[in-house]
């Protein structure tokens, strides 16, 4: 088997971890994983934020709704967009992906229009890196998407331009992992 199409075989969402400690070599890794991550025009759009003092998780649990299993990770990376201004052409993309929204797309709230549009931003693709090499040294991860954005952006003291996008939990995990079914190629792919 391919090793990267094994490594992936193994991922699961863990939300049980271990109180084991993750090395600072193995964060600067992930981190690293997460650098290395190509993004459009190479803008490099994000910022991460490493959290592990358990009171600022704990925190952060209370504003991802209460969720309480975030409580039990040694780590947390708060992946962060940065906005890229209308003046470097911030609204562009999306105004040429929907030549029929274009007026709309112009003169949306600037801060409504950076909130919508935070997947342009690519944070998932860094994230996703992380989470692949966290694999690689047995780590759990689990992507937290459920969140107050504000309430987050505020604790963690960000710029007005930065928008907390995803957090994504890491640790050793507690338990047998489990495994969710993928569906199957011929579910998912189409040719033409």
């Amino acid at each position: 088997m391919d090793m990267l199409v094994d490594l992936l075989s193994k991922r699961s969402s863990v939300r049980y971890f271990s109180s084991r400690e993750i090395p600072d070599e193995i964060i600067h890794q992930i981190l690293e994983a997460g650098r290395l991550s190509p993004s459009g025009g190479n803008e490099q759009p994000w910022v991460f934020g490493v959290i592990t003092d358990q009171k600022m998780i704990s925190s952060i649990a209370d504003i991802a709704y209460g969720q309480k299993w975030i409580k039990s990770a040694p780590l947390l990376i708060v992946l962060v967009s940065k906005i890229v201004s209308d003046e470097r052409g911030g609204r562009d993309i999306q105004k040429y992906r929907y030549p029929c929204w274009q007026a709309e797309i112009e003169t949306m709230d600037k801060d409504l229009y950076s909130c919508l549009n935070l997947e342009e931003h690519q944070t998932k693709i860094p994230g996703t890196h992380m989470v692949l090499q966290a694999l690689e040294y047995d780590l759990g991860s689990t992507w937290i998407s459920y969140f107050d954005v504000k309430k987050l952006a505020e604790l963690l003291e960000l710029p007005s331009d930065h928008i907390p996008s995803e957090i994504i939990a890491f640790g050793y995990p507690a338990k047998e992992r489990t495994f969710s079914r993928k569906k199957d190629l011929a579910e998912i792919v189409f040719y033409k």
